[in-house]
């Protein structure tokens, strides 16, 4: 990357005037910076965002190709893992399983249930039920292709309603938290 000889002081100031600015001049000053106008669905915060990063961009440098190469590989990644991957450290699942509460916590390097560490939501769901599952649907972290399919459909058919996830079976007890933030 090239030495660029930029007062940060200077592009400081400059962010933070976004922030002063109205919605028609952010969309002025946007038009000034990416030379086009400003796609009418974003909304004014990120309207100052973007301006914000591409003067950052112009002033100090863009990443290098390396790393967006990588960022743009994530980016892409099928979504079906999203869930289970995005998971903080500490977060606690709970599911409801045949009458017994089942309470698996989110660990560096995997998960911990029962007091032993296992490396997929999928493993732990097999030892608790005894059959395959997938993890991430067994915990409701990813719907399954037909619940969801079936809740497309239904809000299709009613726009503006929404549709409990709850099928027959009813959906699993959850909570989503991470330890030591109450």
């Amino acid at each position: 990357m090239l030495q660029r000889f930029v007062d940060p002081a200077a592009v400081a100031a400059e962010i933070a005037r976004l922030r002063s600015l109205s919605g028609f001049a952010l969309r002025r000053r946007w038009q000034a910076v990416f030379g086009r106008a400003a796609p009418e669905q974003l909304t004014a915060d990120l309207l100052r965002r973007m301006i914000a990063n591409r003067l950052q961009e112009e002033a100090f440098g863009t990443l290098d190709w390396d790393t967006l190469k990588v960022l743009d590989g994530l980016a892409r990644r099928d979504g079906s893992r999203t869930a289970e991957r995005n998971l903080k450290i500490g977060t606690v699942l709970v599911r409801d399983y045949q009458g017994q509460r089942h309470t698996v916590t989110v660990a560096p390097e995997g998960y911990v249930w029962e007091g032993r560490p296992y490396s997929s939501l999928s493993a732990i769901a097999r030892a608790i039920t005894g059959t395959a599952w997938s993890g991430p649907r067994f915990f409701a972290l990813k719907p399954a292709a037909e619940q969801d399919l079936r809740l497309k459909r239904g809000a299709a058919r009613h726009p503006g309603k929404s549709r409990s996830s709850r099928g027959r079976g009813g959906a699993p007890a959850i909570q989503r938290e991470p330890l030591g933030q109450e």
